[in-house]
């Protein structure tokens, strides 16, 4: 086996650098997509979990005596939309099938129609040009 990345990382013949510096781009900006989707995640399972922790201070205010705030609590914030008409499901729903969706279809796309479905040639390529050939801790492959 040669000292280089297996075939699935490897350029396609006649792939020209900036072909595969533009797909690189595309690639980081997908991760970046990718994070922003683990945020919005996030988001709604913390949102999720404050609204319950509301039934605890809800509860622990009408024991104080303070039953108008606990009311205010349950009328104005327990189950209330975090945009107009929609809880932070709905969202991610939105996000998921819309932007998402297009964004991930476009990157396979490109990857497909300029470099036979290949993933991540740019860093591959930036991994041969960094590494030690022949230091252990630098291998091509595992």
């Amino acid at each position: 086996m040669s000292d280089g990345p297996d075939d699935a990382h490897r350029r396609p013949e006649g792939l020209d650098d900036t072909t595969v510096e533009a797909l690189g781009k595309l690639s980081e900006a997908l991760e970046m997509v990718e994070r922003v989707r683990g945020h919005l995640y996030s988001m709604h399972q913390l949102i999720g979990e404050a609204d319950f922790k509301l039934d605890d201070a809800v509860a622990l205010f009408a024991r104080a005596g303070h039953a108008e705030m606990a009311q205010r609590i349950q009328h104005e914030l327990i189950g209330r939309n975090v945009s107009p008409g929609r809880w932070t499901f709905q969202l991610v729903e939105e996000f998921d099938d819309g932007y998402y969706a297009e964004f991930k279809g476009i990157e396979r796309d490109a990857r497909d129609e300029f470099a036979q479905g290949r993933r991540h040639l740019y860093e591959a390529e930036l991994k041969e040009r960094r590494r030690t050939h022949g230091r252990a801790g630098h291998e091509a492959l595992p």
